[in-house]
C-alpha cells in the first residue's frame, strides 16, 4: 500500500471553524468532506463510540442552532444536514475522531486541523496582547485629554480679581503659553 500525501489548505479549515455554545467547533458534514467520507459514516462512527465523545468533545446541534446557521449563511439550507441534526466537534473531539476513523487520510487531515487550531490560538493571543496595549494607550490619552480640557477651561474662565480685566485667552499663543508648563511635565513621562 503506497502512502499518498493529503494536502488540505489551512484557509479552508479556518473557514469551517465556528463558535457555538462558546466553543470553537467544526460541523460533522464539513469534517466528513475533509476526511473524504460520507457524513452518515462519520455519524455512525461517533454513535458506535459514544463514550469517546463527551459533551465537551462533541455535541449535536439543536433545531434552533441549525436554523441560526442557515440564517447566517453558514450552510445553504437545512437539507445540507441530510435530515438529521449534525454534530459539532471541538478540537478535542476532532483529535478523538482520528482514533475512531483510523484511515491514513483521517490522520493527515487531523494533523492539518490541529495545526490550524494552534495557529488560531496564536493569532488570538497576539490579538489580545495588542488589544491590551491599545486599551492602556487609550486610558493614558483619555487622562491627558481630560487634563488638557481642564487647563483650557481654567484659562477660558474669567479671572475675577478686582482691578484686572476679566478676559479669557483667545489667541493660540495665549492658550499655548497657558499649556506650556503642563506639556513640559507630560513629556518627561
Amino acid at each position: 500500500m503506497s502512502k499518498q500525501l493529503v494536502l488540505v489548505a489551512t484557509g479552508s479549515i479556518e473557514r469551517q471553524i465556528l463558535t457555538l455554545r462558546g466553543q470553537r467547533v467544526i460541523l460533522g458534514p464539513h469534517l466528513a468532506a475533509l476526511y473524504g467520507v460520507e457524513t452518515r459514516a462519520l455519524n455512525q462512527s461517533v454513535k458506535r463510540n459514544v463514550e469517546r465523545f463527551p459533551p465537551d468533545f462533541a455535541f449535536q446541534l439543536t433545531p434552533d442552532e441549525a436554523a441560526w446557521l442557515v440564517s447566517q449563511s453558514v450552510i445553504p439550507h437545512k437539507k445540507f444536514f441530510g435530515g438529521a441534526l449534525p454534530y459539532a466537534f471541538t478540537e478535542q473531539g476532532i483529535a478523538m475522531l482520528s482514533s475512531v476513523l483510523r484511515s491514513e487520510r483521517a490522520i493527515q487531515v487531523n494533523v492539518a486541523i490541529m495545526r490550524t487550531f494552534v495557529h488560531l490560538r496564536n493569532l488570538l493571543a497576539a490579538d489580545n496582547a495588542l488589544s491590551k496595549k491599545l486599551d492602556k494607550l487609550e486610558r493614558k490619552y483619555k487622562s491627558h485629554d481630560k487634563q488638557i480640557l481642564g487647563l483650557v477651561e481654567d484659562q477660558q474662565a474669567p479671572d475675577f480679581r478686582p482691578g484686572r480685566r476679566n478676559r479669557a485667552p483667545t489667541s493660540t499663543r495665549q492658550i499655548a503659553t497657558a499649556l506650556k508648563p503642563w506639556l513640559n511635565s507630560t513629556n518627561r513621562h
